[in-house]
């Protein structure tokens, strides 16, 4: 057929969306009507042969466009990257209870500033008041949306106008350029630097102090570490010497966590009751790193303090919606069962889990592997390291085990990542050493990998 009959056979944009019902039911009529002259108007620039696509080949066609452009780049994916919790694949996996009273928040009203008992307005902070309390030992706790955010409002409110002292060593930049001395400008707060980068000594502290400071700022370095002929205040000093100069005194934990993390094997980190306890007067953190919860940004310590900042005008700008309070109240309790945490939530799951079980993990699944990847491609089990990852722990890594994928040259290792990252739930990994490595320290569904793997097409490395 020639290429003019071929456009005239081609099928109209009436009889293909007259097969189209399921399509216009999932899609809607518009959206289905303009894939299907799309998918028209390319068959008529790059004429079919020798055979003309009818109806049920061009609503195909259209259905194929629509699948694509309507699949979310949120759906879910495998972290095999080593990296428990990467900011840039959303952190911490919320635990099952989180899970639950999430979605139960989204379904029904409930009583988010709604005192059931009195019948009057209530406070949407006191869904976890009491479980922070209880869990820091803090007189009272309010929340906002992330860490940063929790510094900036704790800052504004304490110190705004005045100075800030912070130790050179302490100014830390954080994921994505965002800076410690910004976000001070930013709170109306000055920054009084003390210190050296590796030395900071109490009598720093003590010689800066003046009636224009404000409050004494101190930085857990959760992202990186400085070694060598080092000298930093502690917490309970530091402490100390806000109280006798009459000021404030904030630590910023980062990714602070609630357990003790030696438990799992890993290096002591400070824990927020730890924190309050050495004296400090406001203790911020986050609720998505080593806690394991939704993104958010805890603010516990002193009851003035905490009533200050629920005052300041950009405590509603930050709060919280409904569904995140739920995730994270359920995420709380977990916390009072120690026997059970670290089966209940993921990230500690994660992070204690034996290497036994990592490395026969990876010996099940090689031989699958291999017989997926075309000639040239190998595939075999290799020992890895893993990171927490979010700034927690920068110097401390986990063996773990996974799977060495090898390409016969690097183009193809690159086709292969592609392949990965195009699959129906896509699979992540990271280059090392000429080789792309799947580590499975955080790979539980294991049935749902393979079947993910199934999906890959037989040439998609060609």
């Amino acid at each position: 057929m020639s290429g003019k009959a071929a456009l005239r056979a081609l099928p109209s944009v009436d009889r293909v969306l007259s097969l189209a019902g399921a399509a216009i039911t999932r899609f809607g009529r518009a959206e289905v009507t303009e894939a299907v002259r799309a998918a028209l108007a390319g068959l008529r620039r790059d004429p079919p042969a020798p055979d003309v696509p009818d109806a049920a080949a061009v609503l195909a066609l259209a259905e194929a466009r629509l699948a694509v452009r309507d699949r979310s780049n949120l759906r879910p994916l495998f972290n095999l990257t080593g990296t428990v919790l990467h900011t840039n694949l959303g952190r911490a996996l919320l635990a099952e209870a989180a899970i639950e009273a999430a979605v139960a928040a989204m379904r029904d009203a409930v009583a988010l500033e709604f005192d059931l008992g009195t019948g009057r307005r209530g406070e949407r902070d006191d869904h976890l008041r009491g479980l922070l309390r209880e869990l820091t030992g803090a007189e009272d706790a309010t929340v906002v949306n992330n860490n940063a955010a929790a510094v900036l409002i704790t800052l504004n409110t304490l110190g705004a106008g005045r100075g800030a002292l912070v130790s050179r060593g302490e100014l830390i930049e954080i994921g994505g350029a965002f800076r410690m001395p910004d976000i001070m400008a930013r709170a109306g707060v000055r920054l009084v630097e003390v210190g050296t980068t590796n030395r900071t000594h109490a009598r720093d502290y003590e010689d800066a102090l003046s009636p224009e400071i404000g409050l004494i700022l101190k930085v857990h370095p959760s992202n990186y570490r400085i070694e060598g002929f080092t000298k930093a205040v502690a917490g309970a000093e530091l402490a100390g010497i806000a109280r006798a100069a009459g000021v404030p005194m904030l630590n910023d934990l980062g990714s602070g966590t609630l357990v003790d993390l030696s438990r799992l094997g890993l290096a002591k980190e400070p824990t927020v009751r730890e924190a309050v306890a050495e004296g400090a007067d406001i203790v911020t953190f986050s609720g998505d790193k080593l806690l394991g919860g939704p993104q958010a940004g805890f603010i516990v310590g002193r009851r003035d303090l905490i009533a200050a900042i629920n005052r300041n005008p950009m405590k509603r700008a930050l709060r919280l919606d409904k569904i995140r309070l739920a995730a994270l109240a359920a995420t709380l309790k977990l916390y009072r069962d120690p026997d059970r945490l670290i089966e209940r939530l993921p990230t500690l799951r994660f992070l204690a889990r034996p290497l036994a079980e990592i490395e026969a993990l990876a010996q099940r699944l090689f031989p699958v592997l291999s017989g997926l990847l075309p000639p040239g491609f190998t595939a075999e089990p290799c020992s890895c390291r893993s990171q927490i990852g979010s700034g927690a722990l920068p110097a401390e890594t986990i063996p773990s085990a996974g799977l060495r994928l090898a390409a016969p040259d690097g183009v193809g290792l690159d086709r292969l990542a592609a392949a990965l990252r195009d699959l129906p739930r896509p699979v992540i990994g990271y280059l090392r050493d000429g080789a792309l490595v799947l580590d499975l320290r955080t790979l539980e569904d294991e049935p749902g990998f393979l079947a993910s793997l199934a999906a890959m097409p037989t040439d998609a490395l060609a």
